[in-house]
């Protein structure tokens, strides 16, 4: 049997409102296989993106540890846990977090630039796969919200990551297409 990919042991992590201190995590502690599908629910504020975040290693816990590959994140210096990040994993946000002045096809490929293996055929299959060929040298100013949703998931795809953080991939998108990025995601995942 093969090691987990991504373990996580004892997350714990909190946040200040004024004099108050709101814990997040509470010791999380889980273990994900490689092609594995998990799915996160609850309540609107119960810690799902911030759980989210800590285990992509983009929000260092207050404690506890995250492995990805055998490698622990947030060790090390930051530019390393960068390009790892950049090498081995993709991420769709809730918010797109598209550049305005890059078309889809620009904002696809940026991930695979800032890695140096950026090739336009690969961002034009990841657009062609969720649905978006015919629209990859608009703007985003061009495309509805479903659509630039659906970018943000192309770029997550591009680098063809080991695994994929995606915080609430199809908020924004009607059943039919919803139902489809759910498919193709859990295509990818197997």
């Amino acid at each position: 049997m093969r090691p987990p990919q991504l373990i996580a042991r004892d997350i714990y992590q909190s946040f200040r409102m004024g004099a108050r201190r709101i814990e997040v995590l509470r010791g999380i502690s889980m273990e994900v296989a490689a092609n594995e599908a998990v799915f996160l629910s609850g309540a609107s504020g119960a810690g799902k993106t911030t759980l989210l975040y800590t285990l992509a290693g983009l929000e260092r816990p207050e404690s506890g540890t995250v492995e990805f590959q055998g490698r622990r994140l947030y060790y090390g210096r930051s530019k390393a846990q960068a390009r790892f990040r950049n090498q081995k994993m993709g991420f769709v946000f809730q918010g797109y977090f598209l550049l305005p002045e890059l078309t889809a096809l620009e904002n696809v490929i940026l991930p695979a630039m800032i890695g140096r293996s950026a090739t336009g055929s690969e961002a034009e299959e990841s657009l062609a796969a969720v649905g978006l060929g015919d629209r990859m040298h608009h703007l985003p100013a061009e495309l509805s919200g479903g659509e630039q949703q659906r970018v943000a998931i192309a770029r997550a795809l591009t680098n063809n990551p080991d695994i994929i953080f995606a915080d609430e991939p199809t908020g924004n998108l009607d059943s039919k297409t919803g139902g489809a990025i759910i498919d193709l995601l859990l295509h990818l995942a197997r």
